[in-house]
């Protein structure tokens, strides 16, 4: 098929090699702007671009889709599909309405569960036991058009969100490429979403904040869902410390925050413990907690200081 590809990030870089294999014929690609990173703030383009410029396909950077010439300058490139997937831009009715076979979305959760910009990260801060990917029809709403195929991923217990991002990466590619070839062959069914619908807001660094009056399993799934960004922190001492990597400990009757153990650093919760595994104070490298306890010189039955 003659296809536009819309993403941007490594999750899209990876689908866009699967149609790639396939032989379809990727007449552009559209991304978002590159962007400054590191201290000085060096130009660097995101992975799809990069991929793009390495196959000879064309690139566009619009800032918007919502101008009067989005939708001619897509129809220029003929387009019988386009294929989005973490592009970070809503596409308005103009432009979905270019293709003869519409657009197609890759997201990862089953929806109509976790609609929105961090469905991974959502699912495994509540505690989900599996996620999924969906590729949908796309509409003018947000994650709402009709379901072409899904797939169900386990969520292991420990499993962060970005150990769940590399997971569907390679299961979303693999599903995406499928999809587009059974609509090449006019076999696809789009089947409209039932269930309860939920909502996956872009994360903020203020919701990662832990509060050790919780429930240690409900810290532990912060923990996990908010790596690798924005990383759970909870305050001592007026400074931030972040929490990498904790897990669930036995409790026998203890205050919030009272230190149980230092190896591993372990801290009663609203109900329950949570043992900090690795974190990073505020200004340091990221360290075990037992080093930062004994930097602290915490001791076990003491109150770790608000």
């Amino acid at each position: 098929m003659r296809l536009v590809f819309m993403g941007t990030p490594e999750i899209a870089r990876a689908a866009l090699i699967a149609l790639l294999r396939d032989g379809h014929e990727v007449a552009g690609v559209y991304t978002r702007a590159d962007k400054p990173v590191g201290r000085h703030q060096t130009l660097e383009m995101p992975p799809v671009k990069k991929l793009a410029l390495e196959n000879g396909i064309p690139v566009l950077q619009p800032a918007t889709l919502r101008t009067p010439g989005a939708a001619g300058q897509l129809a220029a490139l003929k387009p019988e599909l386009v294929v989005v997937v973490a592009y970070g831009m809503l596409l308005p009715k103009a432009v979905l309405e270019v293709p003869a076979h519409g657009c197609i979305n890759l997201h990862v959760s089953l929806l109509p569960k976790y609609r929105g910009a961090a469905p991974i990260q959502w699912a495994v801060i509540n505690g989900e036991q599996e996620t999924g990917v969906s590729i949908m029809q796309l509409d003018a709403g947000m994650d709402t058009g009709p379901v072409l195929a899904t797939e169900r991923v386990e969520i292991p217990p420990h499993a962060t969100a970005g150990e769940m991002f590399e997971e569907v990466t390679g299961i979303g590619a693999r599903l995406l490429a499928a999809t587009v070839q059974q609509i090449a062959a006019g076999k696809a069914v789009a089947v409209p979403q039932s269930g309860e619908a939920t909502l996956a807001p872009m994360l903020k660094k203020s919701m990662a904040q832990m509060d050790f009056a919780a429930p240690a399993k409900t810290l532990h799934n912060l923990v996990r869902g908010c790596n690798p960004w924005p990383v759970a922190w909870f305050t001592t001492g007026g400074k931030r410390v972040r929490v990498q990597r904790s897990h669930v400990a036995p409790l026998a009757g203890a205050a919030p925050r009272e230190v149980l153990s230092l190896e591993p650093l372990t801290l009663a919760c609203g109900e329950g413990a949570l043992a900090l595994e690795h974190l990073q104070p505020e200004g340091g490298r990221v360290m075990t907690g037992t080093e930062w306890a004994a930097g602290r010189r915490l001791k076990p039955g003491g109150l770790l200081p608000e």
